[in-house]
């Protein structure tokens, strides 16, 4: 396993990059498919990477406290060719197990991957309604697996998203595996 550190490829105020990707239930989904909502979450993950696995929990918390305000996209960009835990299918069946209610989107090409310069799993990336990047980094504090989150950074920086504060710190580095990709 590669441990990762997010990037900064994407710098504050800029627009996060357009998609058409196939979700887990079949139908392509693009950017403009959020624009009634007051911010998009976009989250690099995979199926079988331990630090995705460990923000499963904070992950459906995010949906449940935020998700009729805050569209919440994962995406995942892992060769599953090579990683075939992280198949179309699997996540299928992984976002049934875990009870995944916002879209999962596979991005087959890997181009979208790269357009947000994710580079781990998990990589977050939080737009304000105009789609322009507000924070890019961190879920929790809880940076290992096994750890025990005791701050809610996204949680935090959505509700200052929507009460229209100012994000102070807009990058705040994910820690994960590496997203797998395509040898060329």
């Amino acid at each position: 396993m590669v441990l990762l550190e997010s990037q900064i490829k994407l710098k504050s105020g800029d627009k996060a990059p357009e998609f058409q990707l196939l979700g887990i239930d079949d139908k392509k989904h693009t950017l403009n498919d959020y624009n009634n909502y007051h911010g998009i979450l976009v989250i690099f993950m995979c199926n079988h990477c331990p630090y995705v696995k460990a923000k499963v929990d904070a992950l459906n918390e995010l949906y449940e406290k935020f998700g009729d305000k805050i569209a919440i996209v994962g995406i995942n960009s892992n060769d599953s060719k090579d990683y075939p835990e992280d198949s179309f299918e699997n996540m299928k069946v992984i976002a049934k197990e875990k009870g995944f209610k916002f879209d999962y989107l596979v991005d087959n090409t890997q181009e979208i991957a790269k357009k947000y310069g994710a580079i781990c799993t998990p990589d977050p990336f939080l737009f304000n309604s105009n789609k322009q990047l507000v924070f890019h980094g961190k879920i929790d504090n809880a940076m290992k697996p096994d750890a025990i989150a005791t701050e809610k950074t996204m949680s935090k920086n959505i509700e200052k998203l929507l009460d229209g504060e100012k994000i102070e710190k807009d990058f705040d580095p994910s820690i994960g595996c590496s997203i797998k990709w395509k040898e060329n």
